[in-house]
């Protein structure tokens, strides 16, 4: 008796990779999006960051807090991409008294 092994096809291993289309947004319907920070979801666009290795310690040590001290389990991308929500939300509430253009003009 041979022993062969049924192994799931391709189709059973792969998703789909065609995007399906989507409603296009209106203009209020993105402000609000950009407002809001995304959490675990599949993000279609990349930005590589350089930042030093003091910044890098803190952010990590951001995330062992949140995780230690708030049972809060996210990656160093979901506080970025938090963080780099709340200061645009501050930008067009605030403008030119927001605290991203305050550090900036500091510079």
């Amino acid at each position: 008796m041979p022993r062969r092994v049924a192994l799931p096809g391709a189709s059973e291993l792969f998703r789909s990779t065609v995007p399906t289309p989507a409603p296009s947004p209106t203009t209020a319907d993105a402000a609000d999006e950009s407002a809001q920070a995304t959490g675990r979801v599949r993000h279609d666009e990349k930005i590589t960051v350089y930042v030093t290795s003091a910044e890098l310690l803190l952010l990590e040590q951001a995330r062992l807090t949140l995780r230690a001290q708030h049972g809060i389990a996210v990656d160093r991308g979901r506080i970025v991409r938090t963080a780099v929500s709340l200061i645009m939300a501050d930008l067009a509430e605030r403008g030119e008294e927001s605290e991203l253009v305050q550090a900036l003009t500091e510079q």
